[in-house]
């Protein structure tokens, strides 16, 4: 989450984290939406880098979005190395 501050960074992370536990059907806390919502924006800032090139390094929704996506891929993992479905 480049260009943006600390705390629009907590509050994107915890609402990317809750968007995604409710698409993924998972049940987390809000320690760990925003935990999973900051990790995934790395996650999803660095998948889009590889793929188109650029990131949505000036949109806050841009941003939520690449977010949601990272968290849905983080969760998918964390749940594929720990084997449930």
């Amino acid at each position: 989450m480049e260009g943006i501050g600390w705390l629009l960074a907590i509050i994107l992370g915890a609402i990317a984290g809750w968007i995604a536990e409710k698409i993924m059907k998972s049940n987390m806390g809000l320690l760990m939406n925003i935990v999973v919502g900051i990790i995934g924006a790395l996650i999803g800032n660095f998948i889009f880098d590889l793929i188109l090139g650029s990131s949505a390094e000036g949109s806050v929704l841009g941003q939520l979005v690449v977010a949601v996506i990272g968290a849905c891929i983080l969760i998918w993992l964390v749940r594929l190395v720990r084997g449930r479905t």
